[in-house]
């Protein structure tokens, strides 16, 4: 249930800076669009072309809404993995589901465990160690057949 408020936590928080740059971009399309149209008129009645900016609040708050939505986005980012598969592996044979864990103490939920079970399985393939240890157990117990 913690897990649960953590994400609704940082959903909430996301969308209120969203909203706050969605407001930002507002403001400067509706100026834009007022001083637009007052150089329209102004166009009509004078012969000197006039430029106008952005007002600094809504540049500030535009920049204040940019860098707080990407530095969340950073931050609330999972832990990047290894590039190399083999890293990867080692990783979760050592460190297991522990090693996985996320900031609520559950496992996340792309862990599926070792990705080369299957290859290092080996199913079609005969089990050369396991050959050799029951083979060491033969000759250890004198050549003879188990059983007899």
């Amino acid at each position: 249930m913690a897990a649960d408020k953590g994400i609704v936590g940082d959903m909430v928080a996301s969308m209120l800076w969203f909203s706050a740059y969605s407001y930002s971009c507002y403001s400067a399309q509706e100026h834009s669009a007022l001083q637009s149209f007052r150089a329209t008129t102004a166009a009509l009645t004078s012969s000197t072309p006039t430029a106008a900016s952005l007002p600094v609040d809504i540049v500030i708050e535009t920049i204040v809404a940019t860098l707080v939505i990407s530095l969340g986005l950073v931050l609330g980012t999972r832990p990047l993995r290894p590039i190399q598969w083999n890293v990867w592996a080692g990783k979760l044979e050592r460190e297991g589901p522990e090693g996985f864990l996320d900031s609520e103490g559950e496992v996340n939920k792309d862990y599926v465990g070792n990705p080369f079970r299957l290859l290092e399985a080996r199913p079609g393939f005969v089990d050369i160690r396991k050959q050799r240890k029951e083979f060491a157990e033969w000759v250890k117990n004198g050549g003879q057949i188990q059983g007899n």
